[in-house]
Parts: structure tokens; C-alpha cells; sequence
């Protein structure tokens, strides 16, 4: 099986969506791959495999690969005579924040009727946004922690007692985030969160709450998923301390303790109800036997393949399931009636 990988896009993890790509090349072993780069102008690059180095990308030598544009069932480069199609099996959408989780992505590829394992659109504009993850989990039975919204330009203190997290509405990767034990704290947070977003959401922050991430997805017959990961942390996970401090991997641990791991897998099918076709990362807090969402991962980052034992398996039998979408027939009675009717 061939798969095309989409990555970069205009977003504030573009960096992180090239790192993604970059470690799926040497992760995914048994399929072949293509690459096509989205740079910060929305322009489609096909990249040789050879060249998946993160300095051909920062450099700017990208630019001197061949550009590839949108077609229905998938893309095509310019020749000089006639175009040549890019030749694939499914697609995968590794566009990390803005472009690849709020939607767009998704929804160029329903249009152009392009098989992938991506997000749809419906469960990336809900789990983008914070505030639409918290009332979504509130309908599918999925407790979250108590919430507040500010938005940009008004004066606001927190309504919970110190210390609070303060997070970017529509943001990932610990960009922007930040925890306040007081109110200057508070303040500056507030400044760098509306750096990235004019609304923030404002949590209580409970130290010491365990944290566990679980990726999965629906298979053929069955869910499949991954290990649960323990996260080790002191406050929260800043953006380095996520992808630039390769010793904390040491640090991650399997849980031993059956009857959590499937309070997580069944909080994590109610939340899948809205993600058929793609591999999702579910972050959950758990105290005193309670587990909240924390935050739903539509394109987690390398895709979660870390914590699956057969990554390779994994994609194949979620890329089984894959269906485009349903053709409405147009046969224009409507219009005929009414044109009849009006004598024309």
C-alpha cells in the first residue's frame, strides 16, 4: 500500500507537522510513501523522499521541488507535456493546528473525493476548538473539568480558587499555555495566550492529577488501541519539554491497573463517534477514580505511533475502512416542474 503524506500548512505547528512527517518516514516500514509538503502559502510541493530533511524545509529548498495541485481523486504535477498524476493508495493528513485540525484539510479532501485518514470535518471543528470539545463531551456523557471563557480586550480574574491553566481556545502543542498561582501571573498568561487567540479557556489546575493519553481508532471489526501512556510531569508539559526533550520518552510508562485502562477505552469510543476514518489521541486526567477528557488529539503528533506495538498494522486496517462520500444524484425534477408550471 502506497500512502501520501500531507504535511506543514499555515498554522503555528507547521514546524511540528515537518518533524510528524520526518519521524513517520523512518516509523512506517512495511507501506510505501509519498510526501507532499503544504507550504505557508497553501502551495502544494511533491517532495522526494530522499530530500524529508528537516534543513531541505528551513533552508527553503523545497521551493525547487516540483509543485502539485489538486484533482479530483487526488493530485497531479505539470509536465511538459500533459500532467502526470501522483500515483497513491490513501492520503494522511499530518497537519498539526490551523489547516489540518480545524477542517479545511478534511474537507479539500471530501470535495475532491481523495480517500485519507484524517479527521473529518465535523469532529475537527469540534475538538479544535476547546470550548466545542467541552459542550460536544457534555452531550456524548464524557465529564471534563470545570471551565470559564474569556475573551480578548475585557478585564477578567479568574473564577477558581489559584492555581489556574490558562490555554489558547483553538491552539495545540502547549503553545501559549501557561499555569497562574496569582493574579500577575494570571495577567501575563492571559497576555501571551491572546498572542495565539482571542479567546482563552481558563481550567483549575489540580496538582499532582494523574494524567494518561490513549490513541486509537475504529478497525474493520473492532476498536484498536494502543498502550496508555503515563505522563510524567511537574506543573504541565511546556512545547519544549514535548518535542525537544527526547529524555522524557524514559519517563513514559504502561499502567498496570485494568480497571482504569477500561474506563479510558470506553470514554474514548464515546468520543470517537465523531472521528470514523481517523487515528485520534485522547489526553485524560483521572482523580479519585473519576477520569475527565482533557483534550482530544485529532492528528496527534508522529501520529501516536510510538504506542502501537504494529504502527504498520494499525494504518492498514483503519485504511480499510475508508469510504467516500455518498454522491447525490441531481436529476433537476424540481426545476423542470417549476419551469413547467410557469409555462416555460
Amino acid at each position: 500500500m502506497t500512502f501520501l503524506l500531507l504535511f506543514g500548512a499555515n498554522s503555528f505547528e507547521h514546524e511540528i507537522s515537518i518533524v510528524s512527517a520526518i519521524t513517520l518516514k523512518e516509523k512506517i516500514k512495511k507501506h510505501n510513501l509519498k510526501f507532499i509538503f503544504i507550504d505557508q502559502d497553501r502551495e502544494f510541493h511533491l517532495i522526494d523522499s530522499t530530500n524529508m530533511k528537516s534543513k531541505y524545509f528551513s533552508s527553503g529548498d523545497y521551493k525547487k521541488s516540483k509543485k502539485a495541485f489538486l484533482k479530483k481523486g487526488g493530485f497531479e504535477i505539470k509536465k511538459l507535456f500533459g500532467n502526470e498524476n501522483v500515483e497513491f493508495d490513501i492520503a494522511i493528513n499530518v497537519v498539526h493546528g490551523k489547516d489540518g485540525e480545524d477542517g479545511k484539510l478534511a474537507s479539500l479532501l471530501s470535495f475532491y473525493e481523495i480517500k485519507a485518514i484524517t479527521p473529518p470535518i465535523d469532529g475537527s471543528v469540534l475538538s479544535y476548538n476547546k470550548l466545542y470539545t467541552k459542550l460536544i463531551s457534555k452531550e456524548l456523557n464524557v465529564k471534563t473539568l470545570d471551565y470559564e471563557v474569556i475573551k480578548k480586550g475585557k478585564e477578567a480574574k479568574p473564577k477558581f480558587e489559584y492555581p489556574v491553566i490558562i490555554k489558547p481556545v483553538r491552539l495545540g502543542s502547549s503553545i501559549g499555555i501557561s499555569v497562574a498561582h496569582n493574579i500577575a501571573e494570571f495577567k501575563y498568561g492571559l497576555d501571551v495566550a491572546f498572542e495565539y487567540d482571542t479567546e482563552v479557556i481558563i481550567e483549575p489546575f489540580i496538582k499532582g492529577i494523574c494524567e494518561y493519553n490513549l490513541a486509537g481508532c475504529k478497525g474493520t471489526k473492532d476498536f484498536i488501541f494502543s498502550r496508555v501512556e503515563s505522563v510524567q510531569k511537574d506543573d504541565l508539559l511546556s512545547f519544549e519539554e514535548k518535542y525537544l526533550d527526547f529524555s522524557r520518552t524514559d519517563s513514559k510508562c504502561s499502567i498496570n491497573n485494568d480497571e482504569l485502562e477500561n474506563k479510558l477505552q470506553e470514554e474514548f469510543k464515546k468520543i470517537y463517534s465523531i472521528f470514523d476514518g481517523a487515528l485520534i489521541r485522547c489526553d485524560f486526567f483521572e482523580n479519585n477514580g473519576e477520569v475527565f477528557l482533557n483534550e482530544i488529539n485529532p492528528v496527534p503528533g508522529s501520529m501516536a505511533n510510538y504506542l502501537f506495538e504494529d504502527f504498520d498494522g494499525v494504518l492498514e486496517e483503519l485504511a480499510k475502512t475508508l469510504k467516500l462520500e455518498e454522491k447525490i444524484e441531481i436529476d433537476y425534477q424540481y426545476i423542470n416542474k417549476i419551469q413547467m408550471a410557469k409555462g416555460k
